[in-house]
């Protein structure tokens, strides 16, 4: 059974390969950038910036000695320690403020020094040394990145000397930024994907070809170019420049991402001396198109929200229930329903018979089975037999292959369902032959030498042997929809065995 991706990950994947036949070249940028980066590359408005940064905290290496009191402390927990285990001891905290022991291996080395149990070295830690549970993080000049664009200097900087012009980059990222609150459009991590332009000729043309054959492979039309107003600093002045991309299944002009030539002072800081065209789109915004979400946070995280299936979900979540077990009988399932299909208009009184030999542990047995309908002026089978079950808008329903014999009223809720529904692609002579086969195998084991199977007119998923995960019956019910499958079938079957 196939998985199911995540929106944003499956609109990762797309941008990839979007990227990657426009000629780009993948790259991964840095995630840590110091904040001597943002200076360098936003000058004046670095600030503001850092501002929107998480800065990277961590916690000092306390300088602990190992005193008579401590020693004292020791002893009271039981442990036996002379002055080799002291020694040992005071090596291990030494090392540990140089940097030379990791904080997760501290426990281990202190245990191993005093030839104790690493529960008793953890007891050691906790009681002797209450300098580690007072420690506060300390902030370094680190920082997560805010913008694809801090990496990207970087990345260039080491690439510019070493590789030949022009230079077609992408990379597909997260990026973090300090929000004061998230909100339906708004996280503090988010994924940007980025690219860059670089070379003699680039300029702000190269953004409007860009932007427009990476959106084009997303179903977009048309394109407006608005220059954008905030006008950030590392850009080149009157460069900036916002997408608006036309999508006509929503029928609306969105934002989609933003563009510009970098600035020339801020490129020259890092030895970068021809011009760089960059454009960034914010692939949660795109996949909140794609998949029609209002709110990023419920695309994003919906085992935080209120979590609702799918159309698909549901239809994932339909099957039937009784299916032959031995690959011989669900063999013949399968042929005796296309035996069933291509005789369904036979005028009644008629019977059709299907007679196959099996090996059953070991016993040669003959099955017969009889198809019939007795009343005249009738056909073999009903009408509905070839009725697929689709759903749409969390209904269930029974759809047939032609609205001939429909009644008036329910054929424009049909029709909608059929062509914007999923189709489970089980039909309900699939699901009545499954169980009728079925049954076969348990008569073979019972040693049953004859039964009759008739299935009249459906009113119930049970009737055509399909079943639905609670899951989805719990939402079908708590939001009043439907299970409509109703339709007469008429199948009257007669099984022999010898």
């Amino acid at each position: 059974m196939y998985g199911k991706p995540h929106p944003v990950m499956e609109t990762i994947e797309k941008l990839r390969q979007a990227y990657l036949r426009m000629g780009f070249e993948e790259m991964i940028n840095p995630v840590i950038v110091d904040e001597v980066e943002i200076y360098k590359q936003f000058g004046p408005e670095a600030m503001a910036v850092l501002d929107r940064c998480f800065y990277l905290a961590g916690l000092p290496r306390p300088d602990v000695g190992l005193g008579n009191e401590k020693v004292e402390i020791i002893k009271k927990l039981g442990v036996d320690i002379n002055e080799e285990k002291k020694e040992s001891l005071r090596e291990v905290l030494h090392l540990y403020k140089k940097g030379a022991i990791d904080g997760d291996d501290l426990v281990f080395e202190i245990a191993k020094a005093l030839n104790v149990s690493n529960e008793m070295g953890l007891k050691v830690l906790e009681t002797a040394f209450p300098e580690f549970k007072d420690l506060k993080p300390e902030a370094s000049t680190l920082t997560l990145r805010s913008h694809m664009t801090s990496g990207w200097f970087i990345t260039l900087s080491h690439l510019i000397k070493k590789r030949k012009l022009p230079l077609k980059l992408f990379s597909i990222d997260r990026c973090f930024r300090r929000e004061q609150r998230e909100d339906r459009s708004h996280l503090m991590t988010y994924h940007s994907a980025s690219c860059v332009v670089v070379g003699e000729d680039v300029s702000i043309d190269d953004g409007k070809i860009v932007a427009e054959g990476l959106l084009e492979q997303f179903g977009f039309t048309k394109f407006k170019f608005k220059p954008d107003e905030k006008k950030s600093k590392y850009y080149t002045p009157e460069t900036q420049t916002e997408v608006y991309a036309y999508h006509p299944k929503l029928g609306e002009w969105i934002e989609v991402a933003t563009f510009g030539v970098y600035s020339p002072i801020a490129l020259a800081k890092y030895g970068i001396d021809v011009p760089v065209m960059n454009l960034g789109l914010g692939v949660e915004r795109l996949a909140m198109i794609i998949y029609g979400y209002e709110d990023v946070r419920a695309m994003v995280y919906p085992q935080f929200y209120e979590y609702k299936l799918s159309d698909r979900d549901i239809a994932g979540m339909i099957r039937v229930d009784k299916v032959p077990i031995l690959d011989e009988f669900y063999n013949f399932a399968n042929e005796l329903i296309d035996i069933c299909i291509a005789n369904k208009d036979k005028e009644s009184p008629c019977s059709i018979e299907v007679k196959r030999e099996f090996n059953f542990n070991g016993e040669k047995r003959t099955i017969k089975v009889e198809i019939f309908e007795n009343e005249p002026n009738k056909k073999l089978l009903g009408p509905s037999v070839l009725n697929e079950v689709y759903v749409y808008d969390g209904n269930i329903y029974g759809i047939p292959p032609t609205f001939e014999g429909v009644k008036e009223q329910y054929i424009p809720i049909l029709k909608k369902a059929k062509e914007e529904g999923v189709s489970t692609n089980i039909r309900y002579i699939d699901g009545i032959i499954y169980k009728l086969v079925a049954k076969i195998e348990e008569a073979l084991v019972s040693n049953v030498d004859e039964f009759k199977f008739r299935v009249p007119i459906v009113r119930s998923l049970s009737d055509i042997n399909l079943k639905v995960d609670e899951l989805a019956l719990k939402q079908i019910m708590g939001e009043n929809k439907v299970i409509d499958i109703r339709g007469p079938v008429f199948l009257n079957a007669k099984v022999e065995i010898k």
